[in-house]
């Protein structure tokens, strides 16, 4: 299943190998003005090709319309946006046809679809697709900017070096603003070098790391989301997991409440003129599946990137023997960095359709 939402749906098309990826967008409301800028600044933060901590390819990214938009402006028809792939090198996965990639899905989609999937780049499996999915990201960041909403993320950490975390209570727009056009968002910014240092590290021994992406959605109004199956994690869950490499999902103090007492977890609520508010948000901004007013904050785990260029053993399909396998290619020694921007549009997607079910 490539689509995703009830209200507003989201189905994102495509191959990493293949001509193009794109999505389509059907529900957004009509007359929502666009900024394209602003769209681009987004797509950039994701883009291959920019950074020594990403993949080298090449990518421009500049997502082609093909309906939905007039005069930068929502018509209400489905939004349908075409991402051209422009270079592609898939000679580079000749040896893996017969030979699955440790920690890739080429061994479970070689069983699921009997051998017929594009292995090239990874396919339909690719983190190529998130591309798509940060474009729809970013049109709805921009529709709930206009209803107050802000939704910002950061690298929390990479391996064992840690950023500092958000204010669980007090997030300023200012902080939100700088992290928004961040192509490596920290809130401690002294942070970069130890990382970058790690990560070329971690590059220079054909090996990745991996860290974790927090996120804050601010402006959310008290009330939104359902108790059980439809709560606010169920709901930002579900697309978070859509995005390959999320391996975990926490919010508020996730799981460290387990060595908590009520006491010390509960967050006692006051009167902030006519606003009732938390003096802690170990909640994260939800209790039972419904929003509280606070913050919404969540982490989400992000792997290491699979494909190194170290000798790793695994299995030949064809002569049905243990072999050795060589990945060549371009990838990512750390691909945290540019998850925390697919992380943002996930929010953005998800925080969208609660809206409209309140």
């Amino acid at each position: 299943m490539s689509s995703w939402g009830s209200d507003i749906k989201i189905s994102i098309f495509g191959e990493s190998h293949g001509n193009g990826i794109g999505v389509v967008i059907d529900g957004l409301p009509a007359g929502e003005k666009l900024s394209f800028e602003e769209i681009y600044i987004q797509m950039a933060r994701r883009a291959p090709g920019k950074d020594k901590t990403a993949t080298p390819r090449l990518e421009k990214d500049l997502p082609r319309i093909l309906s939905g938009i007039l005069n930068d402006t929502t018509t209400g028809a489905p939004l349908c946006a075409v991402i051209d792939n422009t270079n592609t090198r898939s000679q580079d996965y000749g040896n893996v046809m017969s030979c699955p990639r440790p920690g890739h899905a080429d061994y479970t989609g070689n069983i699921r679809y009997k051998g017929f999937n594009d292995i090239r780049g990874g396919g339909h499996f690719s983190g190529r697709l998130t591309a798509p999915l940060v474009f729809a990201g970013a049109v709805c960041e921009q529709i709930l900017r206009h209803r107050g909403i802000r939704i910002a993320g950061h690298i929390c950490s990479v391996g064992n070096i840690k950023d500092t975390r958000f204010d669980p209570v007090d997030i300023p727009d200012e902080l939100i603003d700088r992290l928004n056009t961040a192509s490596f968002g920290l809130i401690d910014q002294s942070k970069e070098e130890p990382m970058r240092n790690l990560i070329e590290k971690c590059r220079k021994e054909l090996d990745s790391i991996g860290g974790t992406v927090e996120c804050a959605i601010t402006g959310m109004p008290a009330g939104a989301g359902s108790p059980m199956f439809d709560g606010i994690e169920n709901i930002i869950s579900s697309i978070v997991f859509g995005i390959p490499a999320v391996k975990g999902i926490e919010f508020g103090a996730g799981f460290s409440v387990s060595e908590m007492r009520g006491s010390e977890n509960n967050d006692e609520f006051y009167y902030d003129g006519d606003m009732v508010r938390t003096r802690t948000n170990n909640h994260g901004g939800i209790l039972g599946g419904i929003s509280s007013g606070m913050p919404i904050i969540f982490r989400t785990a992000i792997k290491p990137t699979p494909s190194v260029a170290r000798r790793q053993n695994t299995v030949d399909f064809v002569e049905h023997k243990d072999t050795v396998l060589e990945i060549h290619g371009r990838h990512d020694p750390c691909i945290v960095p540019r998850a925390v921007p697919v992380v943002e549009a996930a929010a953005a997607v998800a925080v969208i359709n609660l809206l409209a079910q309140s």
